[in-house]
């Protein structure tokens, strides 16, 4: 069996927006992954978690930091064949006035890393969901403000040119899915939905299958 890593933070756990409740097996992401690749004897490992960055120090929350977090998962989940990445939306927050590029920089370290492992063709790079022009706002999700909105933005651009640089996979979910007005922030079942089926597709590419 082969196996393939998820790692990610809200949106690859499937937090369902304007809550704190989990979409269910079957309507996540990584779910409908999982259930398309059955037949083919490859096992999707769900490694998402809330507030997850690439390589900053949550000041509130312990263990966000997804470059300290990583090799320990890599060690748990040893061999992988393969890795999907998705991170970067919490270092929009305006505690880590982060640009762009100094979040690029951290996508970059945790890739280097996977690459450690994992072959660079079997690596699935994903700029996340845009944020909503109104995320910010304080029925909504405050740890943001209007600069997140456009670093955000930005970040597919940034990515884009890494998982060249990397030699890597890589996928736009800003061209496939929108956040929930609900939030601003997460993604919908049919979000979950459309980004299941364009993952697909790009696993469909990697030399494993």
């Amino acid at each position: 069996m082969q196996k393939i890593l998820c790692y990610g933070d809200s949106n690859t756990w499937g937090l369902i927006p304007g809550t704190e409740e989990r979409y269910p097996w079957g309507v996540r992401w990584t779910s409908l992954l999982q259930e398309e690749l059955k037949t083919r004897d490859i096992r999707i490992l769900e490694e998402g978690l809330c507030g997850r960055t690439t390589a900053f120090d949550d000041a509130c929350r312990e263990n966000r930091n997804g470059l300290k977090a990583l090799p320990l998962v890599l060690e748990h989940h040893a061999p992988l064949d393969a890795a999907v990445l998705m991170l970067g939306t919490n270092d929009c927050k305006s505690t880590y006035h982060a640009s762009a590029k100094v979040i690029g920089e951290g996508i970059s370290l945790c890739i280097d890393t996977l690459k450690q492992v994992i072959p660079a063709g079997n690596i699935l790079l994903i700029s996340p969901p845009l944020l909503g022009d109104d995320v910010w706002k304080p029925e909504k999700d405050p740890e943001f403000d209007a600069d997140s909105v456009r670093v955000c933005g930005q970040l597919e651009e940034v990515y884009r040119s890494i998982a060249q640089t990397q030699g890597i996979k890589y996928l736009s979910a800003a061209d496939i899915v929108e956040p929930s007005p609900v939030d601003d922030e997460h993604m919908t079942a049919d979000g979950h939905r459309k980004l299941a089926q364009a993952v697909f597709e790009k696993i469909d590419e990697m030399i494993i299958v």
